[in-house]
């Protein structure tokens, strides 16, 4: 299912969004939330301090909110409505070094929510792209113990990976970009075969599902998307999936992020 949605009942609806600029883009994520009603939403790139985040506005729409800022770069949020989230992790494990606010991992009814924004990785090679896989290894390492431990997860956020081809509108151009780079591809692939279930994939495959579409060149307009945001399901959970999507009408609002909402459901069995 594209677009917009009814939210079912006895489902728990859950969204990741890079907002590219959580204050800049505040009007069109109120409107979202408004239309949508998301029970748990991972934000991505708020590209602010935790100060500057707009916790009352986002109260006043009916959402609290985890949130793991840095200035005006990276940045993880996690929004709820209902449910209180508790905090469990504001880094990813692995690397006491690494400072960029890229992960935040709360438990929410019941479900643990590991919200991330992966680095991007470009140029490559060089040592943006080694942080970019040195990050994955320890994302997948990390996603391992939880599958160990038999924690229903969701794995979710901003990937920064094109998985395969079928995932872009056209790969020329883009051989030598590091979202699309034989090692990241192979990365994400390696996780998923750790036992997770790519749920976009699951119940779309034999649609693109498009996330994002750059500013320049018309992409909007002709649709050409990539698919960067991903949801990924614990062995636990995946067999709850019911519904997923993508709120491809966001994009194409004045002011909005060169992303869309990517959505699932599951069912509260």
């Amino acid at each position: 299912m594209r677009g917009k949605s009814t939210k079912s009942t006895r489902a728990m609806r859950i969204a990741t969004f890079n907002v590219n600029g959580i204050n800049k883009r505040l009007a069109n994520l109120e409107r979202w939330l408004a239309q949508t009603r998301p029970d748990v939403v991972a934000l991505q790139e708020i590209k602010c301090r935790d100060s500057e985040f707009p916790f009352a506005a986002l109260e006043s729409a009916g959402y609290g909110a985890l949130v793991r800022g840095q200035g005006p770069h990276h940045g993880v949020a996690l929004l709820t409505r209902g449910d209180v989230a508790i905090e469990t992790r504001r880094e990813l494990p692995g690397d006491e070094r690494d400072r960029e606010a890229r992960y935040i991992e709360a438990a929410v009814g019941g479900i643990l929510f590991c919200a991330l924004y992966l680095p991007n990785g470009n140029p490559q090679p060089g040592p943006k792209f080694d942080y970019k896989l040195a990050w994955f290894e320890r994302l997948i390492a990390h996603a391992a113990s939880l599958q160990v431990q038999g924690i229903p997860a969701v794995v979710l956020g901003d990937f920064n990976v094109v998985p395969t081809d079928f995932d872009i509108y056209s790969t020329r151009s883009w051989a030598k970009n590091a979202l699309l780079a034989p090692a990241a591809r192979a990365a994400y692939g390696r996780l998923i075969a750790g036992g997770w279930s790519d749920s976009m994939r699951a119940l779309h495959p034999d649609e693109p599902m498009y996330t994002f579409w750059q500013y320049f060149r018309d992409a909007w307009e002709r649709d050409a998307g990539w698919r960067l945001d991903h949801l990924l399901l614990s062995e636990q959970l995946a067999p709850r999936l019911v519904r997923a999507g993508v709120d491809r009408d966001v994009r194409g609002r004045p002011n909005a992020s060169d992303h869309a909402p990517a959505w699932i459901e599951l069912d509260e069995r």
